[in-house]
């Protein structure tokens, strides 16, 4: 029964995975194409009337649902902490079922307090190991990790993940609480991070190791501890690194999987920082999970820059591994955890998060979760409870209030990329085996995001190279190959993804099966390419040169396959495939993904670099229609298109910053209101007289009005308060305006600092949060009199700067309690106010609309 409940759940999570309706209008919005939360519970404090008000706020914003995770308390506190899995605990649970399945939310779970997995149940036997070499001799001891953040009812020691029986006896305790209590199992069950320090060994590690390998591991420690001084040293480095990978990936991650699986329950897991082959354990469950760690240095005019930063960890080819095992494995999403530390605490706004945001939905992901949310008391003195680590997602954050229509940008754009499959061009092999066999310094080797880039430069680059020229590429380890096959020339996954070609950069080693798998491909019909080199030899130290003998005779053969191609390392795409790529990225340099629809494709466009286009931009596909849409805006409209010599292009204009939705059409001339281009007539207004302000929300309060030629930060008006306060001024001023028949106005209102509501005459004409901060109010301008309002909030930053100096104690947590982006205990009392308002030139400029020559 709970095996048919989960292939009904199963069924229900890819129900219309393989199509997008034919007609012209977004998608139906799911509760997963919206963005959801990781909901911090501090101390699980929570009460009913605190979870009802906090779901009620979320999903008024557009949140489709949360993820709970149970962290350490709040001061002052302690009689409300309620202990995880308790009987209360799972009351808090099943009413936080309830109230969100009424308000059409999801619920995820941790399935821990904190990470990594361990819990006051977790006694000696089963905590994390480690090895402890003297002399050569093996002492298996303990780490002694406690888990990281724990909460009440959560602390204790961190399981060891490679024994098989240690996580069953973890996950034992969820079944007892889940049947004592009647408490329905969430939609999802979550694993952090593997942030397991140090845990090298399990007591069973010697007896798999001999099975696994073929050889006792405990010959050659002498050798293991030699760092690879030697050829038969980094083999057996590179022997037991394969081992810990298999162990992991079979004791606990299909261990817990199957465990989820059987009381009906996905699993959603972040792989990285473990010591495994990151593709097998992302293509085990149901929802691999990606992280984005910092802020991308974006060349894009007008983007906010803060002095206080650290550079992200996540580019793309550290993203790719997530959405690669979905794509291969044939999953439908690939989710992220959005924004961890991507500024400080209460300096992020909302254009900062679009273009980091707009990089990973290039990149595969199409389920954003934010990190994160605290659950704060609705009475809670401001800013209320708070998790040490941000971005701050929350009602109590400035940027809450214009965040709804950064909701409603994630949801549009998140309702295409879960339609349809992935149609990357390339597998690009992972050479896991020579990483496991070059990397030195210990013979433990996870793979943390923050030096994925460091650990595999090569593999890194191909990537880069690759995707420059206009492709795109999935990642395939050694175990996903062997659920290839060819169809009609294209590699075939098992989940359905087709590929036009396996591309090997520059592997020096692989293993004989997977030789022997390429060269099964290649005589079916694929194409293999090898970039820079032929693999030379095989890993691992068992029956050596038998391997290596049978190596030679298989890669003899395969390289007289006609479908087989060698190349430059520093171009790794034989000729022939250049007329089908996408000139978007390789010619104009923005960034895409691209889905298959059973009409057509869909892509997602981004510019992320100071390139505006205006041009005829070739497809990687070819259409006999499109129509675009505006995730922004919701607006929608046929594209102009053209072919030749078989070669489809699509008339395209796109300012740094910005982003669109394409939907081409292979065999159909859709019908639709066509996509409007302009051009500037030079014709323009610069609205520098008689402007008002007045704040509409301040904290602390500020009754007075302000009178201006031009728009002026109120930061910088000779107003004590004005460079402390947070909250939202209204700008306001009227003019005289003569429309020109068959025109379209754009307003540029200037310098926002941060988000602005703008309305003309009375009515909404749109949220700006984002570069390049414009919006069309053609519809909305009258001839004569015509009245502008934006409404500017500003961040938080010059609010809690100034709690700071006036000594106003908020760090009210335990443990941690509340760092900066260093992860030092600094306050922010030296902050110097961040400008705040509306400066420069409001400007409405003409526009006149062109039809592209060429269709």
């Amino acid at each position: 029964m709970k095996h048919l409940l989960f292939t009904m759940v199963m069924l229900s999570m890819f129900s219309g995975c393989k199509t997008v309706s034919d007609d012209i209008s977004f998608p139906e919005i799911t509760r997963e194409a919206k963005p959801w939360t990781r909901w911090w519970w501090m101390g699980s404090a929570v009460d009913s009337a605190g979870i009802t008000y906090s779901l009620e706020t979320l999903s008024r914003a557009g949140i489709g649902g949360v993820e709970i995770t149970p962290i350490y308390g709040v001061k002052g506190q302690e009689g409300r902490y309620i202990d995880y899995l308790s009987p209360r605990w799972m009351r808090m649970l099943a009413f936080t079922e309830a109230e969100a399945e009424r308000l059409g939310m999801g619920v995820d779970m941790n399935n821990g307090t904190g990470w990594p997995f361990g819990s006051p149940e977790t006694g000696m036997d089963d905590a994390a190991s480690k090895a402890v070499f003297r002399d050569n001799r093996l002492e298996v001891g303990k780490t002694g990790q406690l888990v990281k953040r724990a909460a009440p009812g959560g602390q204790g020691f961190v399981i060891d993940h490679l024994d098989k029986g240690a996580v069953k006896r973890y996950l034992d305790r969820f079944d007892r609480a889940f049947a004592e209590s009647g408490a329905p199992f969430p939609h999802s069950f979550f694993n952090d991070s593997y942030e397991v320090y140090g845990a090298d060994w399990t007591p069973t590690l010697l007896d798999e190791f001999e099975r696994r390998r073929g050889y006792r591991l405990q010959d050659y420690f002498p050798e293991l501890l030699a760092d690879g001084s030697t050829d038969i040293s980094a083999r057996v480095i590179a022997d037991y690194r394969e081992t810990v990978s298999d162990m992991l990936r079979e004791n606990f991650t299909q261990v817990w999987t199957d465990w989820a699986h059987g009381h009906g329950v996905a699993v959603r897991n972040q792989a990285h920082g473990s010591p495994a082959n990151l593709l097998d354990l992302y293509a085990m469950v149901d929802i691999p999970e990606c992280e984005s760690f910092g802020i991308t240095d974006f060349d894009i005019p007008g983007l906010r820059r803060d002095s206080i930063r650290r550079t992200n960890d996540s580019d793309p080819s550290v993203l790719k591994y997530a959405s690669s095992a979905a794509h291969v494995t044939g999953k439908k999403y690939t989710s992220a955890e959005t924004f961890t530390w991507l500024t400080e605490h209460f300096r992020t706004s909302l254009s900062q998060c679009k273009p980091e945001l707009d990089l990973m939905f290039a990149s595969g992901v199409n389920r954003v979760f934010f990190h994160g949310t605290t659950f704060s008391p609705p009475d809670a003195p401001w800013p209320g409870w708070k998790f040490y680590a941000s971005v701050d997602m929350s009602p109590t954050n400035t940027i809450w209030r214009d965040a709804p229509a950064f909701f409603d940008y994630i949801t549009r754009v998140q309702s295409f990329l879960q339609s349809g499959t992935s149609d990357c061009d390339f597998l690009l092999y992972l050479p896991i085996y020579d990483i496991w066999h070059e990397q030195r310094g210990n013979y433990y080797l996870p793979f943390s995001i923050h030096d994925m880039r460091k650990r595999l430069p090569e593999f890194c680059g191909a990537a880069d190279r690759i995707m420059a020229c206009g492709y795109d590429v999935d990642y395939v380890s050694d175990r996903l190959l062997h659920t290839c096959s060819v169809e009609n020339g294209l590699l075939k996954t098992a989940g359905g993804a087709r590929y036009r070609a396996l591309i090997l950069p520059s592997v020096k080693r692989l293993p004989l099966e997977t030789l022997s798998q390429i060269d099964e491909l290649a005589r079916q019909g694929a194409t293999v390419v090898f970039a820079g080199q032929y693999p030379a030899d095989v890993p691992g130290l068992s029956r050596l040169e038998e391997r290596r003998k049978t190596f030679a005779e298989i890669l003899a053969r395969l390289r007289a396959e006609p479908t087989v191609a060698m190349t430059d390392s520093d171009s790794p795409l034989p000729a022939g495939f250049s007329p089908y790529r996408e000139s978007f990225v390789a010619d104009f340099g923005g960034k895409l993904i691209r889905r298959r629809h059973d009409g057509g494709h869909v892509y997602f466009l981004v510019m992320l670099k100071n390139n505006r286009t205006d041009d005829w931009v070739t497809l990687g596909t070819k259409a006999e229609s499109a129509v675009f849409f505006d995730p922004l805006t919701g607006k929608a409209g046929k594209a102009r298109l053209r072919n030749r010599n078989g070669i489809t292009e699509v008339y395209m204009q796109l300012q740094p910053g910005e982003s669109l939705l394409l939907k081409t059409f292979a065999d159909r001339d859709v019908q639709a209101k066509d996509w409007m281009y302009y051009r500037p007539t030079g014709r323009r207004m610069v609205l520098n007289t008689g402007w008002k302000m007045h704040f509409i929300d301040s904290e602390p309060a500020v009754n007075e009005t302000f009178q201006f030629p031009a728009p002026v930060l109120w930061t910088e008006l000779n107003n004590d308060t004005l460079k402390r306060n947070m909250g939202t001024a209204l700008y306001k001023t009227t003019f005289d305006f003569a429309k020109e028949a068959g025109r379209e106005y754009r307003l540029y209102p200037g310098d926002v600092r941060e988000s602005a509501v703008v309305r003309v005459n009375g009515k909404n004409a749109g949220t700006l949060f984002a570069v390049p901060f414009a919006v069309n109010i053609g519809d909305l301008l009258r001839n004569g009199k015509n009245t502008l309002e934006i409404a500017v909030t500003n961040l938080p930053a010059n609010r809690i700067s100034d709690y700071d100096r006036r000594g106003v104690e908020w760090r009210i947590f335990h443990e941690i309690n509340f760092v900066n982006i260093t992860y030092e205990n600094t306050r922010f009392d030296t902050w110097e106010p961040l400008p705040s308002g509306l400066s420069g030139a409001v400007v409405i400029e003409e526009m006149e609309t062109i039809k592209p020559f060429g269709q």
